[in-house]
């Protein structure tokens, strides 16, 4: 099974999908790490504001960051080699390193209602 960790710039919350300015890469990242978790891959994110101590625990991050400074960030990291840093990957990118379809990948949840009525 595919290991994947992000390794987040700074951000108000954990996915960084709030506020009135969402950017919507973070929205589309954040959708396909929910599609990638219901496929059973690990992945793990880290916010630089919230937990500062995966970073300096990550040999590898912690030297970029050493290094790049925080425009570095985002790091991904799959089993354990960094393959992508300073922007998040491209849905392709994600097909590529988990061989899950970007069908899949992009795929909308679908939530079933159910309405009753006074009539019912």
């Amino acid at each position: 099974m595919k290991s994947i960790e992000i390794y987040d710039p700074a951000m108000c919350c954990s996915s960084g999908v709030c506020g009135p300015g969402v950017d919507p890469e973070l929205i589309r990242t954040s959708s396909v790490v929910h599609n990638l978790q219901k496929q059973e891959v690990s992945v793990s994110r880290y916010n630089l504001a919230s937990e500062p101590d995966a970073f300096v625990s990550n040999v590898i991050v912690r030297q970029l960051l050493t290094d790049e400074g925080p425009e570095v960030l985002p790091v991904i990291v799959v089993d354990g080699q960094v393959v992508k840093k300073q922007s998040y990957p491209t849905n392709e990118e994600w097909e590529q390193w988990t061989g899950i379809a970007v069908s899949e990948l992009t795929a909308k949840p679908r939530i079933r209602l159910e309405i009753k009525t006074k009539s019912q």
